[in-house]
């Protein structure tokens, strides 16, 4: 039986993509195979995948390129895999918003298993978005000049709507409902990306850098040797009901 789960394999190592595609059909995913990140962009423009396993050394566009291209438009998984096994290699293809990173050589059966994590944290946030949510009965949240259409899962900022991806979305409504408290970075990373994560925490600041390139002034602050808080003027919370038909 074929799983629902498409995992794209983005690697010019054809032993190593075939490896890859192997196991992963073992798993009972459905596999598609690239050589290029320029093949990868057209499938991603076409018939998106669910997952990608991306290695960064590719001919023409790399991987970090291929990673801050998709992150500008979406949040789907991303687990790249590399030669390169230095932090700061790491820490700069976390950055870029990737959710894993692996050394090669790695063992397949690790790489399955983190890709598994990966659609266990998407199946989890499919069931929370289908419970009734907790601020029922309020289809807004308002800090000051932010405004976030929970329903809708839609953000404006002094009035204007700003796109925002799922991570950044989920990351604003955990300031929103908690205004002036400060979270650690780990406390960050449960609330948005699940207690199964296993990326650096500097995923939470890059996330932040991204949420404060798109919303000029927004009021979340570093809170040193902690982490992060938004500030608000008057400390409270606002619930708005939508506008009536």
């Amino acid at each position: 039986m074929t799983s629902a789960y498409c995992v794209a394999v983005v690697d010019d190592d054809e032993h190593i993509r075939n490896l890859v595609e192997a196991y992963l059909q073992k798993e009972n995913y459905s596999t598609i195979g690239l050589r290029s990140a320029e093949q990868a962009w057209d499938l991603w423009k076409s018939s998106p995948p669910d997952l990608w396993v991306l290695d960064i050394m590719l001919p023409g566009m790399d991987g970090y390129e291929f990673c801050r291209r998709i992150r500008a438009e979406a949040d789907v998984p991303i687990i790249m895999i590399s030669a390169k096994d230095t932090d700061v290699d790491k820490i700069l293809g976390l950055e870029l918003g990737s959710d894993d990173y692996m050394v090669k050589p790695f063992s397949p059966r690790e790489l399955v298993a983190r890709v598994k994590r990966q659609f266990q944290r998407l199946e989890k946030f499919k069931h929370a978005e289908d419970k009734e949510p907790e601020t029922a009965g309020a289809s807004a949240l308002t800090v000051n000049q932010l405004q976030l259409m929970v329903e809708e899962r839609r953000v404006f900022w002094q009035g204007t709507e700003i796109d925002m991806t799922s991570k950044e979305f989920d990351m604003l409504k955990v300031f929103v409902e908690y205004p002036n408290r400060a979270f650690t970075r780990d406390e960050l990373l449960t609330l948005v990306w699940g207690k199964d994560y296993f990326g650096s925490d500097r995923a939470v600041d890059h996330l932040i850098k991204r949420m404060r390139k798109k919303i000029d002034n927004l009021p979340v602050e570093s809170v040193w040797g902690h982490g992060y808080r938004m500030r608000t003027e008057g400390g409270e919370l606002g619930y708005e009901a939508g506008p009536s038909n």
